[in-house]
């Protein structure tokens, strides 16, 4: 895809949504969860996504802080829990639908004088 076409049949036979831009996050749960037999190191997903090992590593932390994702150094894998997984997703595409029908949150638009300033 990366030389701005593709194949026909590639075309005719995908999903609606499979050719939307997807943010880093997005690419790390999509594949840990696509390959959930698996655990995987983060150099080892950065290249299989394309992404820097660093960028990755720091994704995979704050996602282990959400319960989405399980380590054991040096390998990483997708939760097991099934719902809560589910659960994040259903509020992200809640969070994405608003964002596309009113416009995404600019935080420094909604501060007031009276409010501390966010760093």
């Amino acid at each position: 895809m990366s030389s701005g076409t593709i194949d026909i049949d590639e075309f005719e036979n995908a999903d609606a949504d499979e050719f939307e831009e997807r943010n880093d996050t997005e690419r790390i749960v999509l594949f840990l969860d696509e390959h959930d037999d698996r655990a995987w190191k983060a150099a080892t997903i950065a290249e299989r996504l394309g992404l820097d090992t660093d960028a990755v590593s720091a994704i995979l932390s704050r996602l282990k802080e959400r319960g989405l994702v399980r380590h054991k150094r040096p390998y990483w894998a997708i939760t097991d829990d099934e719902e809560r997984l589910q659960s994040v997703y259903r509020l992200h595409r809640h969070h994405e639908t608003a964002d596309e029908q009113y416009g995404e949150e600019r935080l420094e638009e909604l501060q007031t004088d009276e409010m501390e300033q966010v760093q």
